[in-house]
């Protein structure tokens, strides 16, 4: 790959404000990756994979970055960007948390969004679970996509939820006038609420990701 692909992706990365490691955990490698790169040249060029995250993320064409030119009856769809927000949302008893704050965002195939209902990408975001309480649904240290625009309670799905300051991620349930925030982990006693008093709903559970060790 030429140098001036390599003083392109430079060019992307600093007018983004990212640097060189957070653009290689987005690619989901070493921390050095991207700096290697663009300094030395290695490796010789991106592989497809990374250049087509890099290229959603930067919101650039792939050629930009040294792909081929799209095909005009090809009509491929970038991914679309979901912020990540590094506060975990705690399956356990509860954590207290501010869920504004942002970090590197991942790439969704605007068609399983659309799968999954969603109406507003806008409105979505990745937050890492912590704690037990969800297995073996949602384990600690699962992904999961939520949708913020949701703040209506669909009895049986899992929910991210807000009680006295605490962030949760638990699974909701309509009980006559009771809702009941409940843990999949039966070691977990559930929580009886009359009518959502003191429970704010922050977003519906749409989509859980982990890794495989």
């Amino acid at each position: 790959m030429d140098d001036g692909i390599r003083q392109k992706l430079d060019a992307l990365i600093h007018d983004s404000g990212e640097d060189y490691s957070s653009v290689s955990r987005l690619l989901g490698r070493n921390p050095a990756y991207i700096q290697q790169f663009i300094k030395r040249g290695s490796p010789r060029k991106l592989a497809e994979q990374d250049r087509m995250k890099l290229a959603a993320y930067f919101r650039v064409s792939e050629e930009a970055l040294g792909g081929r030119p799209a095909a005009p009856t090809q009509g491929l769809e970038r991914l679309a960007t979901v912020p990540r927000i590094e506060i975990r949302a705690s399956a356990g008893p509860g954590g207290a948390a501010d869920i504004e704050e942002r970090g590197v965002p991942m790439g969704f195939d605007p068609a399983l969004l659309r799968d999954l209902g969603v109406r507003r990408s806008s409105a979505l975001s990745v937050i890492r679970v912590s704690g037990d309480s969800m297995e073996p649904t949602l384990r600690d240290g699962d992904d999961i996509l939520v949708d913020r625009a949701v703040s209506a309670v669909r009895s049986g799905a899992i929910h991210i939820v807000r009680i006295d300051d605490m962030i949760m991620v638990k699974r909701l349930v309509r009980e006559g006038e009771y809702l009941i925030v409940r843990s999949d982990n039966p070691a977990y006693a559930d929580i009886r609420m009359q009518k959502q008093r003191a429970l704010d709903v922050v977003g519906r559970v749409l989509w859980c990701g982990r890794r495989l060790v």
